[in-house]
């Protein structure tokens, strides 16, 4: 794999991606809002040689279509801003210009289910339900549209993994994430994740062809959780 894209590469998650990336020696298209790009000037001017930028909304697919072009891989961060079906506008995108055996890799957070088999908390749940009501009212954030896109995502035939994050923080990297295909598995109680290991685990899965049509859910190795069932590797 040599050439990927990341589509809202100018956030925090996306510049953690783009510094594992180019550790790993990719080339990289990134898409990320005109406003944005000059948050990208410092890693421009060292590596701008393998870097090569489509500002513009991440769900404008003329803009998503060119950026994907002959990319092997695609990491994508499903964000929920506005009341314009951003989240969804941009997987569609990402999956009808993407190449046809590219590894389509999304990030989302735990309140996504791909079996209806997780089990939240009544905390989680109530919390979850009034964010939603009061961010779409305020039309700030739009996370039922997060839950369309990931049923798009889980609906079609590309090579998708959907990465869902625990509660992030920054700090230095604690190593690849632990992960289960549910919330409740014990080892993901602590419920944090290492911004930094979030974007590991994401790059990471590009070569990890085991998480294709999966959707795990992550915490960081070094929580309390994870030390005491992660099974020892």
């Amino acid at each position: 794999m040599k050439r990927i894209c990341i589509v809202g590469i100018s956030g925090k998650l996306g510049q953690y991606m783009l510094k594992h990336a180019l550790e790993r020696g990719y080339h990289v298209n990134g898409v990320c809002r005109e406003k944005s790009v000059g948050k990208l000037d410092a890693v421009m001017a060292e590596h701008g040689d393998r870097i090569t930028l489509y500002p513009g909304k991440t769900n404008d697919r003329a803009v998503i279509r060119q950026a994907v072009k002959g990319c092997e891989g695609v990491l994508t961060v499903l964000a929920p801003w506005g009341v314009q079906q951003y989240s969804s506008g941009t997987a569609q995108a990402v999956m009808d210009f993407a190449e046809p055996d590219a590894r389509l890799i999304f990030s989302c957070g735990w309140h996504i289910t791909l079996d209806g088999k997780d089990q939240y908390s009544w905390t989680f749940r109530t919390l979850l339900a009034v964010a939603t009501k009061l961010t779409r009212w305020l039309r700030f954030v739009e996370i039922d549209d997060q839950v369309l896109a990931c049923d798009l995502i889980f609906e079609s035939d590309t090579k998708w993994t959907v990465v869902r994050g625990s509660d992030l923080e920054e700090g230095e990297s604690q190593g690849l994430p632990v992960w289960s295909e549910h919330v409740q598995d014990p080892a993901l109680a602590s419920n944090k994740t290492r911004r930094i290991d979030f974007a590991l685990f994401m790059v990471e899965a590009l070569r990890n062809d085991a998480l294709i049509g999966k959707a795990p859910a992550i915490c960081g190795a070094g929580t309390e959780s994870a030390r005491a069932y992660a099974p020892a590797v």
